[in-house]
């Protein structure tokens, strides 16, 4: 593929991923955020092994990178499923 076409479906990537998650209703951010961080964790095992396979410094470099961003991104999605889920409790101490 040319550099040209990867760069316009990035960018067609970009532009649909902000309106399907414009248009989706609070109640289902909690479920795509547990689907979204089992792919980043799959993304933490691709990494893995593309940094490992690979032999060149640049190959090396991207791949811990990926990983990098790809932990950042699982570790942010369970905190904020975490504290969304937190608001369906019912709050103790006699309020109402």
């Amino acid at each position: 593929m040319s550099a040209g076409l990867l760069f316009f479906v990035f960018i067609l990537s970009i532009f649909l991923g902000i309106e399907l998650i414009s248009k989706v209703p609070s109640q289902l951010h909690t479920p795509l955020m547990s689907g979204s961080n089992a792919i980043s964790g799959i993304t933490i095992v691709g990494a893995l092994i593309a940094t490992g396979h690979s032999s060149e410094p640049v190959g090396i470099i991207l791949g811990v990178l990926a990983v990098i961003f790809a932990t950042i991104n699982v570790v942010g999605g369970y905190l904020v499923t975490n504290r969304m889920l937190g608001m369906f409790k019912k709050k103790e101490g006699g309020q109402k």
